[in-house]
């Protein structure tokens, strides 16, 4: 089976939430024969979506920009079995890079009629390409430790996007903190990532209790909070502004 890990990390290899998700892949790979390609967002010439709608019209289906990497992309998307998005939360969102490209591939989804939009977890737009289903994961990490109020925002917008059910989230709250700070904590919490992979590549889904598992806090909050008073002195002291 064919895995695409779409990196929307401006680090690219050096991406704290890629290091989950590398741990994320290697568990499936303990579970079957999956071959993995990793696609780096900023790595790609993407340029920003027109808003001119012609891929839902004039040339349904295709966009009108030409010479760059979105075709290319698109084809990897509609070859691969399982799709892994990883990115770290910006701001309550998606980083630009990865909004760029998710405004650039709307021509895989029919056009809007008028219809009421669905509250019983489908899609906004039906998409054009059902011949060939996929699986989805969305892992990102984040600085914050209520993942589910941080994330609500881009949950939202991704139900609408995909719907509900087809999509996996692995949210990592303290996730950069920890990583920066290495040792076994870190470990700890890759190898629950590990299994959790694992646990999906046997059965192309998560138990919500791996989930959550997978997701735990590595600090208390008590614990967290001493320490990023210490990361942003240390920031402040870098810049002489302490």
């Amino acid at each position: 089976m064919k895995v695409l890990l779409i990196n929307g990390s401006p680090h690219r290899d050096k991406s704290t939430t890629l290091l989950a998700t590398n741990a994320f892949v290697e568990g499936m790979m303990r579970a079957g024969d999956f071959e993995t390609e990793t696609v780096h967002v900023c790595a790609l010439n993407i340029k920003p979506c027109a808003g001119c709608l012609s891929c839902c019209g004039k040339t349904e289906g295709e966009c009108v920009i030409r010479g760059d990497d979105i075709p290319a992309l698109k084809e990897k998307i509609l070859a691969a079995d399982v799709v892994i998005a990883s990115f770290p939360l910006y701001y309550f969102e998606m980083p630009g890079q990865m909004k760029v490209m998710m405004d650039r591939l709307l021509s895989m989804v029919k056009a809007y009629h008028g219809q009421t939009v669905p509250t019983d977890g489908s899609p906004a737009h039906e998409f054009r390409f059902t011949d060939s289903p996929k699986k989805l994961v969305i892992v990102s990490g984040c600085a914050y430790t209520e993942t589910d109020v941080v994330y609500d925002p881009l949950l939202r917008q991704l139900d609408l996007v995909f719907g509900k059910n087809p999509y996996t989230p692995v949210l990592l709250s303290q996730f950069k903190t920890m990583a920066d700070n290495g040792g076994q904590r870190t470990q700890r919490q890759l190898n629950r990532i590990r299994s959790a992979g694992e646990e999906f590549g046997a059965n192309g889904f998560l138990s919500e209790k791996t989930r959550r598992e997978a997701e735990k806090p590595p600090f208390s909050r008590e614990v967290y909070k001493t320490i990023l008073e210490n990361v942003w002195q240390k920031e402040r002291e870098k810049g002489g502004k302490a």
